[in-house]
């Protein structure tokens, strides 16, 4: 995002705090789409997305005259994002099973030679990237489909950067071996 998109986005911000509906209608035009597909990653369910979006959004016109511009806009609003769509998967009673116990269902339809010769390669990607566990999952959303920074995806998943470093590092290592498995190759550690 240059420099520019992020003053005005503070501009908004600012207009928004005193009660500007077109400011906010403006923000809402330039960042649903990224909060949707923020959230859906988060949640997997398009309903849910769609729901969560409103809230984000709310708590944007209530909260803006609270944002204190130690980070960037994006990065708060996808800090809120993260936080009600973890506070929705807290409440969800039908819970989901977890990576391990998913992994160890034996997967009785085609074989992977078999499965990758329907399927293309990006959605080979995203089948990959849908078996990393959430952590995992999260840091590479941000880093690689919202082009966080280390220090940003810090701040909006409330860990150290050492932690992030260190997330992205595994998960990029185990997203290799699930891309190895399902025949596509590449040259990650």
């Amino acid at each position: 995002m240059s420099a520019a998109q992020a003053a005005t986005d503070e501009a908004l911000i600012a207009r928004i705090a005193s009660g500007d509906r077109l400011a906010m209608q403006v923000f809402y035009a330039r960042h649903h789409v990224r909060v949707y597909r923020f959230a859906l990653r988060l949640v997997r369910n398009e309903q849910v997305a769609e729901d969560l979006i409103s809230d984000v959004f709310l708590d944007v016109w209530r909260q803006a005259g609270k944002f204190e511009g130690r980070s960037a806009v994006s990065t708060w609003v996808l800090a809120i994002t993260r936080f009600k769509a973890l506070s929705n998967l807290r409440r969800r009673k039908d819970a989901e099973l977890d990576d391990e116990a998913a992994a160890a269902i034996e997967d009785t339809s085609d074989d992977p030679e078999v499965a990758m010769q329907k399927k293309d390669t990006g959605e080979a990607l995203r089948t990959c990237l849908g078996a990393l566990s959430q952590e995992h999952r999260e840091i590479v959303d941000l880093v690689y489909y919202h082009e966080k920074s280390v220090e940003e995806v810090a701040g909006i998943v409330g860990i150290p950067e050492n932690t992030v470093k260190t997330r992205l590092f595994y998960a990029r290592r185990r997203l290799a071996e699930l891309l190895k498995t399902a025949g596509i190759e590449r040259g990650w550690p």
